[in-house]
């Protein structure tokens, strides 16, 4: 069966426990969505088989090629296209685990990669104290965190929130560094990645990180000093002309009825001081078939690589693989 249909929506979680049609959702009920789901599993009884594991939000490792042949059989130009990127990737890495395909699909693949990968602290996290920053905000974004709406809500004012999650970034962060092995770090995973309050917390920390930069980067730009080529693009947009339109029209609305656009994977990589290394499948024959977000870092910032094969959804790459089985059942990948 050819895949070009379903490759084509905006969100498509292929097999997730989870798996809702959210295109038919209204804004509000997506707002509401993880909520929801979180409260469902709790009113199930706990017996129910298929809720005796917290469905993880990034699946299992899967050998890469066989995904590719399973997923886009048959011969239309698009599927031949798309196991072309794949054989391509599977000169560098070997398997693949899906990330859920809501419309946090791109910052959770990237969370889970910084998690996944990272071997230090980055410098702005370790000389900062980031959850002083949203307190700091000055000019005319200084109020937008308390406009901040967070999926499972929460009695807390916007701002406490907000600080609570900056600090249980950095702690997450701080306690992969520390692994003390590969399965240490996988376990300190899973534990992030469960579709629970939590995740969705750090997932709207990494959105406020990308709109205090984009506060900084336009104030530069106002000042006339140099910033990276894609500002010129992220605020020449209609519904981006400053911080506070790009918090509006577009990073309040990710996770609740679209998700980051080209632009702005740009910013998520300049806001972690991260390289993101993304194989673009549909574009397997030609030269942006891999893109990199921010392009003028490659050689001084980590990077962390990610697979899409339609610039919405994207899926984690793994590189090697070891012998032993894991608690998946599978092969672990490293």
């Amino acid at each position: 069966m050819d895949k070009t249909a379903s490759a084509a929506e905006p969100s498509s979680p292929r097999g997730g426990r989870d798996h809702v049609d959210r295109t038919s959702l209204t804004n509000d009920e997506n707002r509401y969505f993880p909520r929801i789901l979180f409260y469902l599993r709790h009113l199930l009884s706990p017996s129910d088989t298929v809720l005796r594991e917290e469905p993880c939000s990034v699946a299992a490792p899967v050998d890469i090629l066989s995904y590719s042949q399973r997923e886009w059989r048959g011969n239309t130009p698009k599927s031949v296209l798309i196991r072309k990127g794949y054989e391509a990737v599977a000169r560098e890495f070997e398997g693949l685990r899906r990330v859920r395909g809501d419309n946090y699909c791109a910052l959770r693949a990237t969370l889970f990669q910084l998690l996944a990968q990272s071997h230090r602290l980055p410098t702005w996290m370790q000389n900062c104290d980031i959850k002083m920053w949203p307190s700091e905000l000055k000019g005319p974004e200084k109020d937008l965190i308390g406009q901040w709406r967070f999926p499972f809500g929460g009695g807390r004012a916007a701002v406490e929130q907000m600080t609570h999650y900056l600090h249980l970034l950095k702690k997450r962060w701080e306690e992969v560094v520390h692994a003390a092995d590969a399965e240490a770090r996988e376990s300190a995973c899973q534990q992030v990645f469960r579709g629970q309050e939590e995740e969705y917390g750090l997932l709207e920390a990494l959105k406020f990180l990308m709109l205090r930069t984009a506060a900084g980067l336009h104030a530069a730009m106002e000042r006339g000093e140099d910033v990276p080529e894609f500002c010129c693009l992220l605020f020449a947009r209609d519904s981006s002309r400053c911080p506070r339109s790009l918090f509006t029209n577009h990073l309040r609305l990710v996770g609740v009825s679209g998700g980051l656009e080209q632009v702005e994977m740009f910013l998520l990589g300049y806001s972690l001081q991260q390289t993101i290394r993304v194989y673009r499948l549909y574009k397997s024959d030609s030269e942006e078939f891999v893109t990199l977000y921010p392009n003028d870092h490659a050689r001084t910032w980590p990077t962390i690589t990610l697979l899409t094969e339609d610039d919405r959804h994207y899926n984690v790459p793994v590189s090697s693989c070891t012998s032993g089985p894991s608690q998946y059942g599978t092969s672990t990948y490293l």
